[in-house]
């Protein structure tokens, strides 16, 4: 009897020692460098990867890095994010680049395209990249304002890539250069902002406009903004006052036009009709009337055009080829 409740009590003590043991190493393991954010509020690493949409992994490693300091965390994640980004934008620099989109932004009496291309066309329909073409779009239209306040003329013009990547976002100042170096090292792929061009016309003018190949644009954060894979603006100016001329539809339609027939100039009202081969506007048949001329479309509507823009994603120019 004595020897069993000798025995009962010694593993009594035993179990509790172990008990003692493995509550100790609990207790380490949560103080453990490596998993100090499980007992960290799991809300600041949500808002961290809501603020700056890199992955949990990488949150959890800033915020074990700054003792949960949600500013300094997120502050360090940009900082590192653009040196893997320029890191990475050099090592895939030299890679062709093939696809991308082309971005149209309007306001008011301004309208500009830009043409971002990337190596595949699954990266051209990331949200993340379409953020790309919509910070260079909004740029080049600062710019444009910037340049063109209260004219009393149209005024159209062009940036090159370098001339593009050294504008500011609206994002934070940042040089569109280091929001391309973001993106690439986000992507994968190598990227170019080719090229930019911006109008701005004087109240008695109207912007058509017209994007072929349009991508859905499911971002709220991305607004007035338009994607797809050919562009163009036409600069309008209605000759007399017709209630009965729909300006928006009328330059929709001219920008189908300059799209799929690929005038190179306006060309001009007494210019004899042309063919399929003809490379001035006015006096090719009209793709939506092929019975017609452009020239004669107008003339009937009390419309002129004075000018346009023509984009194809992809395409040689003479721009281009410059840069």
């Amino acid at each position: 009897m004595h020897s069993t409740m000798a025995a009962f009590y010694a593993l009594r003590s035993t179990r509790i020692d172990v008990s003692k043991i493995f509550s100790a190493r609990s207790t380490q393991f949560l103080h453990c460098p490596g998993v100090r954010l499980m007992a960290a509020d799991k809300e600041l690493l949500l808002k961290l990867r809501k603020n700056t949409g890199y992955s949990f992994t990488n949150c959890k490693k800033a915020l074990e890095k700054f003792s949960s300091d949600l500013q300094q965390a997120e502050a360090w994640l940009h900082r590192q994010a653009h040196k893997e980004g320029w890191s990475k934008a050099s090592k895939l620099q030299g890679r062709k680049t093939n696809e991308g989109l082309i971005g149209l932004l309007q306001d008011g009496n301004s309208a500009v395209l830009v043409e971002v291309n990337c190596e595949t066309d699954f990266v051209a329909r990331n949200v993340k990249f379409q953020q790309l073409v919509h910070q260079a779009a909004i740029a080049t239209m600062a710019h444009c304002h910037s340049k063109h306040a209260n004219a009393i003329n149209y005024n159209k013009n062009s940036l090159t890539t370098e001339e593009i990547t050294q504008l500011k976002t609206s994002l934070d100042s940042r040089p569109i250069a280091d929001q391309l170096a973001l993106a690439i090292g986000n992507l994968g792929e190598n990227m170019t902002i080719r090229r930019a061009s911006w109008v701005a016309v004087p109240t008695d003018c109207y912007i058509g406009t017209y994007v072929h190949g349009m991508l859905p644009v499911d971002n709220p954060t991305i607004t007035k903004m338009t994607f797809g894979k050919y562009g163009a603006l036409v600069i309008c100016k209605p000759m007399e006052q017709n209630s009965n001329v729909n300006l928006s539809e009328l330059g929709r339609k001219l920008g189908q036009h300059i799209v799929g027939m690929m005038p190179l100039s306006v060309g001009s009202m007494e210019d004899p009709p042309g063919d399929d081969t003809e490379t001035k506007m006015l006096a090719q048949p009209f793709l939506l009337d092929p019975g017609t001329t452009v020239g004669q479309f107008l003339h009937t509507r009390g419309v002129s055009v004075l000018d346009f823009v023509r984009y194809e994603c992809g395409e040689v120019t003479e721009l281009a080829e410059k840069v």
